[in-house]
């Protein structure tokens, strides 16, 4: 027996795969402590399933602790310790404007202030130290950090990607003096070059550690009194991770309920049948966009996060502030708005019925009659009808427009700011969205499909059985996974077929001792540019410098239209990947549960038009033909489906839809 469970802004997701079939449950986030809501997620799946936590064998999770910390900004108390005259690398930054045309916009504040940012006399050049880091230094170094009291230390002196043994240093030196304060050392937590992008991940990973290693440490006590296996943990690689690795390097999570959500559409998408396919995530509070190719989520050696750069490996997943729980508002110049702002899970929108008053995407759907009043979300909340539409009527007549108008207008908004999202990932990357699949995820994604699909021109929808926790179900088939990486820096005679099998062969094993397997696969990614370009593309690493270097012409011309066989490539990091697949989990087991649905209609509002709608509430068993308008209540999800579109449920329980 299998479980998954994934933290979201306004529920907590569960998965149970057992016996040949998936049991899933939901349960209100706990803001206040996301453990509660997980075991609270975990009891109700259990339930369904009529088994017991003893039974079982693996646990995995997906939290937002370090995500929600590093968007609001609320991390440990954290020192920062650079080469003396770097104290201001973070701050700094790369002078690049927060926004072109807007000079009062600012890049979010350094999580370490000037007060306690500390230089060590030290300085290491390409062939080891300019200037030692002595034991009088070492002494002053520590002694000047102990004095801003800190929770939690980050180490990034120059170079040390290449020459670590000044951070070691310190690193002992501030585990003997400063017993119980989290310590980060660059060359660990990233392991490349670029000092910006290394210090201000160094800084992300020692402020959020100290908060996701006391949630996990409590959520593995409390996993071990209820009799559950320890949980491992979603990297944002796409990876899972064990617990102690995950709360020692919290930079690695930041992305870590989204790369669940990513998982599982990779997982969904190659048992229907479509290896490529645009996938968004619509949970309550964002929506999560991805791109498949391949039957493989593309992945990214970097991003930002919250305006912050965290240059670690990572799905390549963009997130909008639109959501069910999106607010709908009027700006300043009299238009209607949706988001970023959302009511969250508590109060959440005006139809839960826990005081919210604003009126949201969720309240507009109640409204135009795509939920049904009354319906059950996450095993507690019964929507109020009453309250949803006191809560547009009251926007309405600030917009002067009839409260079904404004329910509408809602959804348009918040469907244009996903779209804004979906381009983003495809048509400015040179993806074609009209060759993919859409596939929509999340409690909110099927009730936006269609529009969506309409907008980008696409003809085929996937809505997987399981869409309401997706990114639980991808936490069940997710493989385990490490990454090393390193900054090499090798060109001209120096990039031969030695030094590929040399650094190559020191980082995989490196990757495969951090996963503790000296069997796992593993995959060398290599990093190259032209001489005097400023940023690189990956290709997959060989031993032999030729067919690297035709690699990289490759994918040069691919990417850019071009390329210059004559130039100069260098080689500029190396990245090996260790990974243990995941359990298998037979695709057929998403239909299995429950298979059948119950008929009926009840009239509901398509394009600003009212419809008799065929409704099916439950789990349609494959082959069950579908055509609009009607509408799919799954147990976590509802699909629209518009006049004009029509499908069936594939065996794996997926519905599919195209455009007729």
């Amino acid at each position: 027996m299998l479980l998954g469970v994934d933290v979201g802004g306004t529920f907590t997701d569960a998965v149970v795969a057992a016996g040949g079939r998936l049991v899933t449950a939901k349960a209100p986030s706990t803001p206040h402590d996301q453990s509660e809501g997980v075991l609270a997620a975990v009891a109700a799946a259990l339930e369904r399933a009529g088994a017991s936590e003893r039974e079982v064998r693996a646990f995995a999770h997906g939290t937002t602790v370090a995500t929600n910390a590093l968007l609001e900004g609320t991390g440990a108390r954290t020192a920062l310790v650079a080469t003396e005259g770097f104290e201001d690398v973070v701050e700094l930054g790369r002078q690049a404007r927060a926004d072109l045309y807007r000079l009062c916009a600012a890049h979010p504040a350094p999580l370490v202030p000037r007060e306690r940012r500390v230089g060590a006399a030290e300085r290491m050049g390409p062939d080891g130290p300019l200037r030692e880091l002595g034991a009088a230094e070492l002494a002053a170094a520590v002694a000047a950090v102990a004095a801003t009291e800190p929770e939690a230390v980050a180490v990034c002196l120059l170079h040390a990607y290449r020459h670590p043994q000044h951070e070691q240093a310190l690193g002992r030196a501030l585990a003997e003096h400063l017993p119980g304060v989290h310590v980060s050392l660059s060359h660990e937590a990233v392991g490349t070059f670029r000092e910006f992008e290394r210090a201000a991940t160094t800084e992300i990973d020692a402020a959020l550690s100290p908060l996701l290693g006391a949630y996990l440490r409590r959520l593995v006590e409390r996993a071990a009194e209820a009799g559950l296996p320890e949980p491992a943990v979603m990297q944002s690689s796409g990876g899972l991770a064990s617990a102690a690795h995950a709360g020692a390097h919290a930079a690695l999570t930041v992305l870590s309920g989204p790369a669940g959500g990513a998982a599982g559409a990779a997982w969904a998408a190659q048992a229907a049948g479509e290896p490529d396919a645009l996938c968004f995530d619509m949970g309550g509070t964002s929506c999560d966009v991805c791109v498949i190719l391949g039957g493989a989520v593309r992945e990214a050696a970097g991003r930002e996060v919250g305006g912050r750069p965290v240059a670690l490996p990572m799905l390549d997943i963009h997130t909008v502030g639109a959501g069910g729980g999106s607010i709908g508002w009027r700006d300043p110049g009299g238009a209607l708005r949706a988001g970023p702002r959302s009511a969250g899970a508590r109060p959440g929108p005006a139809c839960y019925g826990h005081g919210g008053t604003e009126p949201t995407v969720t309240d507009a759907n109640l409204l135009l009659g795509l939920l049904a009043p009354g319906a059950a979300l996450g095993g507690e909340i019964e929507l109020d009808h009453e309250a949803a539409a006191a809560a547009i009527g009251a926007l309405a007549a600030s917009l002067d427009l009839r409260p079904l108008e404004c329910a509408e207008g809602i959804r348009r908004v918040a469907t244009a700011e996903m779209v804004r999202a979906l381009r983003v990932m495809t048509v400015e990357r040179g993806v074609d969205p009209r060759e993919l699949a859409l596939l929509a995820f999340g409690g909110a994604g099927g009730l936006h499909a269609a529009d969506i699909a309409e907008e980008l021109g696409m003809t085929r929808i996937l809505c997987p059985r399981t869409s309401g926790v997706l990114a639980a179900l991808g936490l069940v088939v997710s493989e385990r996974r490490r990454d090393a990486q390193r900054s090499v820096l090798l060109s001209g005679e120096a990039l031969s077929g030695e030094a590929l099998e040399r650094e190559g062969g020191a980082l995989a094993e490196r990757a495969r001792a951090q996963l503790g397997s000296a069997d796992a696969e593993v995959r060398v990614t290599a990093e190259l540019r032209y001489r005097g370009q400023a940023f690189e593309l990956a290709v997959e690493a060989a031993t032999d410098a030729g067919a690297l270097r035709e690699a990289f012409h490759a994918a040069h011309e691919e990417a850019y239209g071009f390329c210059d066989p004559e130039g100069e490539v260098e080689l500029v990091t190396l990245r090996a990947t260790a990974t243990e697949p995941g359990p298998d989990v037979d695709a057929g087991a998403a239909g299995a549960v429950g298979a059948g649905a119950r008929r009926s209609t009840r009239t509901a509002t398509f394009g600003g038009e009212e419809h008799e709608t065929a409704v099916l509430t439950g789990e349609p068993a494959p082959g069950t033909a579908i055509a609009g308008p009607a509408l799919v209540e799954l147990p976590e999800a509802t699909l629209a489906v518009p006049p004009g579109w029509a499908g069936e449920v594939l065996a794996s329980g997926t519905i599919r839809l195209e455009r007729s």
